[in-house]
């Protein structure tokens, strides 16, 4: 089994940055009304799923898994 170098190899974190350019497309289509409310909670949470797993991989200390 191959190790990991970088979180942008795993399958996950490139299926999530698929779902934020959907999510940029499809909230870009949305009314002007929505840009504080729906639009915006949308682009955030879909670019939160790819932090995350950014930041989760980097974490590899033993005392976090106690």
């Amino acid at each position: 089994m191959a190790t990991l170098k970088s979180f942008e190899e795993l399958e996950c974190w490139k299926a999530c940055g698929e779902i934020v350019r959907w999510a940029m497309e499809v909230s870009a289509k949305f009314p002007k009304d929505e840009n504080f409310d729906l639009k915006d909670n949308m682009r955030r949470a879909a670019r939160s799923a790819t932090r995350n797993i950014a930041e989760g991989f980097g974490r590899h200390h033993h005392k976090e898994n106690m």
